[in-house]
Formats: structure tokens, C-alpha cells, sequence
């Protein structure tokens, strides 16, 4: 299945593309801006991720520390996550192909995003030959840079199953 510009994936449909699932899927929803070469994702911070380092309970309500922002390397893997919407057009011309994420390079972590910020979620196909996907993602919070890297993707053959 090829996307379209302006199509817009939702948690339901982004769950079809990767075997995620909450607490673990890092992305509300996906546009596709050009098929095959640029999707945006979108993650409503609310400080109740797994990995935000929100305030932990204690006996009785009792808070036992303070709200922090989401980690870095928790804003990389939303923006892998993302790629998934941009990685199904490539798959499409590869029939039965799978994508496996294989490494990423020139990570930066600048500014963490916290409780009530909205993640944008940039990813843009750089190049792909041979099966090998190199992509760059920005992850951006009102414009302000939180989490830039370039990762690389393969695509192979799904492996069946001996009956």
C-alpha cells in the first residue's frame, strides 16, 4: 500500500505498520507530506511516558520526585518509529519486504521535551539503493530543536516460516 500526500496515519494504523504497542509505540499520528520521501509525526508529551522520568509515588500519594523531560534517545526512537509511514512507500515497490533499523549516527540531543509540549517529528529519505534506506530525522518542539540523527534502514526479503 502506497500513501498519499496529505494522508494522514492514525495510533490505529501506525500499529498495522510496526509491532509496537503502548507503553512502547512513541507516536500519536503520522501525515505523509510527499510519499516516499517526507512524513511528519506528532507525540502530545504528557509526562506519563515510561521514559519521562515523571514524579514517582510513593506510600500513601506521596511524590517522590520531580517531572523531567523525555530522553533523548526516547525522541530518536519516536523518530524511527515515524520513518515506519515513510519506509510502507519504499516496501510497496519491494513486495513481501521487511525493514529492519540497523544504526544511526550524528545523534543530538539539545533540548528535551516535557509534559504538555507537542513533538514534531520530521523524517526525510536522504537516499535508497540496494535495499539500504539512509534517512534524517529532526524532532522539534514550537520550532526549537529537541533531537536531530541520521539512521539507516534495510529492507530484505520477509523470512517464511518452515512448515
Amino acid at each position: 500500500m502506497t500513501g498519499r500526500a496529505g494522508e494522514v496515519i492514525d495510533a490505529g494504523a501506525i500499529q498495522a505498520l510496526i509491532a509496537h504497542r503502548y507503553p512502547f509505540l512513541l507516536v500519536d499520528a503520522i501525515t505523509i507530506e510527499v510519499p516516499g520521501e517526507l512524513v511528519v509525526g506528532h507525540k502530545q508529551v504528557t509526562g506519563a511516558e515510561w521514559a519521562s522520568g515523571a514524579p514517582a509515588q510513593g506510600a500513601g500519594g506521596v511524590q517522590l520526585g520531580v517531572a523531567r523531560g523525555v530522553s533523548g534517545l526516547v525522541v530518536i526512537e519516536a523518530l524511527a518509529q515515524t520513518s515506519a509511514a515513510l519506509m510502507r512507500d519504499l516496501v510497496a515497490t519491494q513486495p513481501g519486504a521487511v525493514g529492519y533499523f540497523v544504526g544511526m549516527e550524528r545523534v543530538r540531543l539539545r533540548h528535551p521535551p516535557v509534559a504538555g509540549d507537542t513533538l514534531r517529528l520530521e523524517v526525510r529519505l536522504a537516499s535508497f539503493r540496494r535495499g539500504i534506506a539512509r534517512l534524517a530525522g529532526r524532532a522539534t518542539v514550537d520550532g526549537r530543536l529537541a533531537a536531530s540523527a541520521r539512521f539507516t534502514t534495510i529492507l530484505r526479503p520477509a523470512v517464511r516460516p518452515v512448515a
